[in-house]
């Protein structure tokens, strides 16, 4: 009960997607969005959490990776206030940094964070982009000791991120 601890709070903050959603052979499919993203790796275990497309709990590290798109033609929201409400409910923030990087042909928000969920110290990394009406959102939630092999392994994971995925 306690890895989830750190995931539900911080998936309850994020948008949602509607149901009926898939993940085959490292594509995601629902009814607005369809990607490809990378894998993970041993240690890293999907969990069920509403209001997230995906996300996964790594028990050693105490981390959770979450992954999320919402699609709406009518919404224009720049990238740093996308990122801003991800850090709904987090305390104490330290911007380590926020960056502009490439990603999937467009330009995301990474930013890496130190902040304090419900008084717990925890180390953060975000990607928000905006691509064809939707927006993605991918973070990394950990503990310091634990962000340097976690971000790797996140890092890693979004590179590998695509919407380049062909039709059903």
């Amino acid at each position: 009960m306690r890895r989830h601890l750190l995931a539900v709070p911080f998936a309850i903050l994020l948008g949602a997607c509607g149901g009926g959603a898939t993940l085959t052979g490292g594509v995601y499919a629902d009814g607005e969005a369809r990607y490809r993203i990378g894998d993970l790796g041993e240690g890293w275990d999907r969990i069920g959490v509403d209001q997230n497309d995906l996300a996964w709990h790594h028990d050693a590290l105490e981390a959770v990776v979450q992954v999320n798109s919402t699609c709406d033609p009518f919404q224009d929201v720049p990238l740093t206030s996308l990122t801003n409400h991800l850090l709904i409910g987090f305390t104490d923030r330290d911007w380590v940094s926020s960056d502009r990087v490439p990603m999937d042909g467009r330009e995301a928000l990474r930013s890496h964070v130190r902040a304090r969920l419900d008084g717990v110290p925890r180390e953060l990394l975000l990607y928000v982009m905006k691509k064809d009406e939707c927006t993605y959102d991918f973070a990394l939630v950990t503990h310091a000791e634990a962000f340097d092999e976690a971000s790797r392994v996140f890092e890693r994971f979004v590179g590998e991120f695509s919407t380049d995925v062909g039709t059903p």
